[in-house]
């Protein structure tokens, strides 16, 4: 199984991050629409596959099989290609540190991402969760697989918007962005699909079983309770959760993972060519602001 050491997918980063970064707003747009959806369909089988399982007597068992499941959403995000923030958190910082992209691309970057994410979220939400009845509401009948799929998520969404202080939701939050770039990190160490999806597989795995919390994942979790009609599930304790787990998220990915892989591997290669021939978010090849196609990235300072 083929793999790259970490100075080769240190390199490969930033060139992603530059692309990402220099995507036209529409295909920032379309591929954030998409991986949004493709996380709340990891949450949402995720919902499906553990209702009506017993705490007492199934106990971690729920949370790891939680995990597992869930990480359906970043297998699709990285193999079929979408434009996930939570990644781009590590990826485009790792560009601007290595001056090949400005700070300006960044925050254009994530503010289009966020927004896209944020509407295929809340499409898979609304009309594919709640709407298609998957989801049970508050007034599903006692017994029913609506009933328990209800009761699955407004488990998980009380314990997101309700339970945790604003501090929990950042600290779980850094934890978390820094396992969702670590998947990032070993699916661009791999070159075969088996090992991205490896690489992938454990992080994701690891952060939803722990109970951390990921900005995205909590755009699907908490309007679909709201919806579902979960009590109090209003939208400025959903604002709360999704601003502090933005700002954990950003911690974790820019501290941990860009700044950190940045200081071990690339700060004495500043401005150096990168290859980008591994990029995580399947849109190697596709043009990018500046009219260039995927492949090599020359070497440019600013």
């Amino acid at each position: 199984m083929p793999y790259k050491t970490p100075d080769q997918i240190a390199v490969a980063a930033v060139a992603s991050g530059e692309k990402k970064a220099l995507l036209t707003p529409d295909r920032m747009l379309v591929g954030g629409f998409l991986a949004g959806a493709y996380i709340a369909f990891g949450g949402l089988l995720a919902i499906v596959v553990t209702a009506g399982l017993d705490k007492a007597q199934w106990g971690g068992i729920i949370s790891l099989i939680t995990g597992a499941v869930f990480s359906l959403g970043l297998i699709l995000v990285v193999l079929a290609g979408a434009e996930l923030l939570t990644g781009n958190m590590a990826l485009v910082p790792m560009a601007v540190l290595q001056k090949r992209v400005t700070i300006g691309r960044l925050s254009f970057n994530f503010a289009v991402v966020l927004v896209a994410n944020l509407l295929g979220s809340l499409f898979v939400a609304y009309f594919l969760a709640v709407k298609t009845g998957v989801i049970g509401t508050v007034h599903s009948q006692a017994g029913s697989a609506g009933a328990s799929t209800y009761t699955r998520l407004a488990g998980i969404a009380t314990g997101k918007a309700v339970t945790e202080t604003n501090w929990q939701i950042f600290l779980r939050a850094v934890g978390c962005n820094w396992l969702v770039c670590l998947a990032v990190w070993l699916a661009m160490a791999a070159d075969d699909i088996g090992g991205k999806i490896l690489g992938i597989f454990f992080p994701i795995m690891a952060f939803v079983a722990l109970g951390f919390d990921h900005v995205i994942a909590n755009m699907f979790f908490l309007p679909a309770a709201r919806w579902a009609g979960v009590p109090g599930m209003g939208w400025g304790a959903i604002l709360d959760n999704w601003v502090f787990a933005f700002l954990g998220n950003l911690v974790g990915a820019g501290i941990f993972v860009a700044c950190a892989y940045w200081w071990l591997y690339l700060r004495d290669t500043e401005g150096a060519a990168a290859s980008a021939g591994s990029d995580p978010s399947g849109t190697a090849g596709a043009p990018s602001r500046n009219g260039r196609s995927g492949g090599k990235v020359s070497a440019r300072r600013g």
